[in-house]
């Protein structure tokens, strides 16, 4: 490593050709102990800090992935020297946003909202695109609510990309009423940018809750480690005071959804699976993971070793609200569908707008090998029976990836369409998943 260097490892958006993956069966309990890539919740949130922070900063063990290079390069874009060449630590040298920049957000929800607030402190022209499907998720609170805080913002009228952020090099802040009821990133992007706001942000939802609400925790959490002075006591409303970040040392927690199939393969198979690294103190609703798990027969435990999970063979059914932790819907959905009752998955509506509309397609994939489940406005119910192999489609979406995985472990012939989409947040994960059932990892 030479120094602060604007260091990448090519185009994180290159196109790659269709790569199908048949989804290995599992023969035997699988028993393995593994260690994860980076939390891509905190490695993001990591990097704009340090991008807006007054010194340098470091990021241990972050993700690599194409959702977190593209949060580099667009942050190297606005001015700030980012170095990610050594896997074990980035380092961030920060400097003001500046423009005229170009920013590639890809598939990514975390580039889409967490940059836009930071590019209104840019002094220039810049532009934000990306993936095709990226146009159809939600931004129009977020240019709104920028907006209203005194950024302007050219975007079409329906409140997508592509947009274009006209930065005056200082955005004013204040109070704004925002609806967030379509994504939590859309209160984080404002909350991680509002130090450097004249006047700090104040931030108020109104609307149906908030979904993923831990991320909002989380976002809350790391800017006072960075330094912030926030108040969320009151529900539905934050404060940020307008202030300096502190330049530090950020230790990237392993990543808890990405863990989420791996914990599944322990219920499916009446194994056991250790993933190591995690914190006795962690960011991300470990605990909340653990209560879904164990009421579906597994059993959680957190020790010197790492995180563990071991099944008895036998799946229960779920009825829960999943409004917290959209995230593992689509691999708690795959679980339902080998476990011995009915289960019930609701408060799962704003996971439509996610890399795609998750609900729809779990349906329709899940269907389409055999599975009995029907969509509701806001969730699954699902009825087990016997499933049976064939082409399983991602939508480009990897968390669709992660659910054939797990029901591939039961169900021999399950052919997933395309397991690039995985590189989006754990490139790893078609030989870390196969080296797990095979017993070679």
């Amino acid at each position: 490593m030479s120094g602060w260097q604007n260091e990448g490892v090519g185009n994180p958006t290159a196109t790659r050709p269709p790569q199908p993956w048949t989804a290995p069966t599992a023969s035997d309990p699988v028993a393995a102990t593994l260690r994860l890539p980076g939390s891509k919740s905190m490695t993001a949130r990591a990097l704009v800090l340090a991008a807006l922070a007054s010194g340098p900063s470091t990021l241990d063990r972050p993700l690599r992935a194409r959702d977190t290079e593209l949060m580099a390069g667009g942050l190297r874009a606005l001015g700030s020297h980012v170095s990610i060449s050594d896997d074990e630590r980035w380092l961030v040298r920060p400097h003001p946003p500046v423009g005229p920049a170009h920013v590639d957000v890809g598939l990514a929800g975390t580039v889409m909202r967490f940059l836009p607030p930071v590019a209104g402190l840019a002094a220039g022209r810049v532009t934000f695109d990306g993936d095709p499907h990226a146009r159809t998720r939600p931004l129009g609170p977020l240019i709104d609510a920028l907006r209203a805080l005194g950024v302007r913002i050219d975007a079409p009228p329906v409140g997508s990309l592509p947009l274009v952020v006209l930065g005056a090099g200082r955005v004013a802040g204040g109070e704004v009423v925002i609806d967030a009821s379509a994504s939590s990133q859309l209160v984080s992007g404002l909350l991680l940018a509002g130090p450097r706001f004249d006047r700090g942000v104040v931030v108020r939802h109104e609307g149906p809750p908030v979904p993923s609400a831990p991320h909002v925790r989380m976002t809350v959490q790391m800017l006072r480690a960075a330094g912030a002075a926030v108040d969320d006591t009151t529900p539905d409303v934050w404060v940020v005071e307008p202030g300096p970040l502190t330049g530090r040392g950020w230790e990237i927690e392993p990543d808890l959804s990405g863990a989420a199939p791996f914990f599944a393969a322990a219920l499916v198979t009446g194994g056991e699976v250790t993933l190591q690294g995690w914190p006795r103190s962690s960011l991300q609703p470990v605990e909340r993971l653990r209560e879904l798990l164990h009421r579906m027969g597994g059993e959680v435990t957190l020790g010197t070793d790492g995180l563990r999970v071991r099944g008895t063979g036998t799946v229960r059914g779920l009825d829960a609200d999943l409004s917290d932790v959209g995230e593992l819907t689509p691999v708690l959905s795959a679980l339902t569908l080998l476990a011995d009752t009915p289960s019930r998955l609701t408060g799962i509506g704003h996971i439509r707008g996610h890399e795609t509309d998750r609900v729809t397609a779990l349906a329709k994939e899940f269907t389409a090998l055999g599975a009995d489940i029907t969509e509701t406005r806001d969730g699954l119910e699902i009825r087990p029976r016997p499933l049976r192999g064939g082409t399983f489609r991602t939508y480009a979406d990897h968390r669709m990836a992660h659910a054939a995985a797990v029901a591939g472990l039961a169900v021999p012939g399950i052919e997933v369409d395309d397991v690039t989409c995985t590189s989006k947040t754990m490139p790893e994960f078609p030989a870390l998943w196969s080296g797990m059932v095979t017993g070679k990892n």
